[in-house]
């Protein structure tokens, strides 16, 4: 059995009837999963989560979930949990019910559990899951999601860059390459893989900020060892020549339709 399969499984003992559907996005419906892709889901309940379920989920995927290491290891996994009625009918921002992901295994270790949240988050994710039209569990997305409309999508991609810059130190290739990623979709709007994304920005960056994202490329896709030592200023200096263009691109008002 899969990984994804599994944690589909873990999905159904939790929550059991309530699943409406367990949807792909991120890297698997955009270009194929990456050496340090994660297993992005996102599970559509017909209720809220109880305490209980919050914490037999956290248990299961602090088990199943894992980073990433050799060919055949557990990949980290992306769980969000959203109740059909907080998507649809759309409105900006929405609930998250529940997340999951590597980034808070510490914090789930000691005890904690995802809390719901409004999350403008979920705009980008929504729209992945609809373009990727991926269901593991479930009708087809769209009969279950209403599409985002491109004003909110834009708002969510605003919404992102203050706390991406503040995992800046603490995620330093995923955040220079999501950046990379809200930068060529405002421009092109596509939504692309994030090396996709690091290559069309790597034309359009200076030449000074270009081995910052080419380090964070490489090491995405397993083509280097990932190491940041000493490049604080350079890192910094790229993600706010990127974090620019983008509030530039916002201010002008004229962002394309984004999709695919």
């Amino acid at each position: 059995m899969s990984q994804e399969e599994d944690t589909a499984r873990l999905v159904h003992d939790v929550l059991g009837a309530d699943v409406v559907g367990i949807y792909r996005h991120g890297s698997a419906v955009l270009d194929g999963l990456r050496p340090h892709s994660d297993l992005d889901l996102l599970v559509v309940s017909r209720r809220r989560m109880t305490w209980r379920q919050r914490r037999a989920l956290v248990d299961g995927l602090l088990r199943g979930s894992g980073a990433v290491g050799p060919p055949g290891s557990a990949r980290p996994v992306e769980l969000t949990v959203a109740v059909d009625t907080d998507l649809r009918p759309w409105h900006y921002p929405p609930r998250c019910e529940f997340q999951y992901g590597e980034w808070s295994r510490a914090e789930f270790e000691s005890g904690e559990l995802p809390s719901p949240v409004s999350s403008p988050d979920l705009a980008p994710l929504v729209t992945m899951v609809l373009l990727g039209d991926a269901a593991v569990y479930g009708p087809p997305p769209g009969r279950v999601l209403d599409p985002v409309p491109h004003e909110d999508l834009v708002r969510a991609f605003a919404a992102a860059v203050p706390e991406l810059l503040d995992e800046l130190w603490s995620d330093t290739r995923n955040v220079v390459l999501t950046l990379a990623r809200i930068w060529s979709s405002l421009v092109t709007g596509v939504i692309s893989s994030k090396d996709a994304a690091a290559d069309w920005a790597l034309h359009r960056l200076p030449e000074g900020h270009r081995p910052v994202l080419v380090h964070a490329r490489a090491v995405y896709l397993a083509q280097q060892e990932e190491d940041w030592e000493n490049t604080a200023q350079r890192v910094r200096a790229c993600a706010e020549y990127v974090v620019g263009e983008i509030r530039r691109l916002l201010a002008r008002g004229s962002v394309p339709r984004l999709g695919r």
